[in-house]
């Protein structure tokens, strides 16, 4: 009798199942996320497992992919969807807390600079997805500078990367005092200020 072939489960969502792994490496990092703790958080047994996303380095480097290109992500989704460039700036700080506080299904903080960020140098492929996030979120950030520039809202001098990257910086500070479990209402008492420093 020829062996069963074994591939991917009956009813298998590759996203969910991404998000699931996701939530692991955040939790117990690289190392401390073990094989059991992966398959059971997926709802796939370890052959399908091994069979549809090959090993568990290529699942991290998967799970990488997926959450940097994540186009749902509520910071850059209320920056740009927001007409008003100074209530945009607003809106992407305030959903940069409202998502690193209160996200009851994972953990507290930003997968890349809570996660992903301790395995460079040690698992191959972080770095240059790393960087590759980085860059590619101040560049979508510095787009919608150049808009405002090119509707007169902001001067033309005016240093969209620099400031982007400002942005993508306080950000990070932001999500660190998230998961440092800071009062999120002070977080937000000065995001208009701090707005207007943005754009000065």
């Amino acid at each position: 009798m020829a062996q069963k072939k074994i591939g991917r489960p009956r009813g298998f969502d590759r996203d969910q199942a991404l998000q699931a792994a996701i939530n692991v490496f955040w939790a117990k990092g690289f190392d401390g996320a073990s094989m059991k703790d992966l398959t059971a958080a997926m709802n796939i047994n370890a052959p399908s497992l091994y069979a549809v996303f090959g090993d568990k380095h290529q699942l991290y480097l998967e799970a990488i992919d997926r959450y940097s290109n994540d186009d749902g992500c509520a910071p850059l989704v209320a920056f740009e969807s927001e007409p008003d460039i100074e209530k945009a700036v607003v809106a992407f700080m305030k959903a940069t807390i409202d998502y690193a506080s209160n996200q009851p299904d994972s953990p507290k903080g930003c997968f890349l600079g809570s996660c992903v960020s301790t395995t460079v140098g040690q698992v191959d492929g972080t770095l240059e997805r790393l960087q590759q996030a980085i860059t590619d979120t101040d560049k979508k950030l510095a787009q919608r500078f150049e808009q405002e520039k090119k509707l007169g809202n902001l001067s033309k001098d005016f240093p969209s990367l620099q400031r982007a990257e400002l942005m993508f910086d306080l950000r990070q500070g932001f999500v660190l005092r998230a998961r440092a479990e800071l009062d999120s209402t002070v977080m937000e008492a000065d995001l208009i200020f701090r707005a207007q420093m943005i754009l000065a």
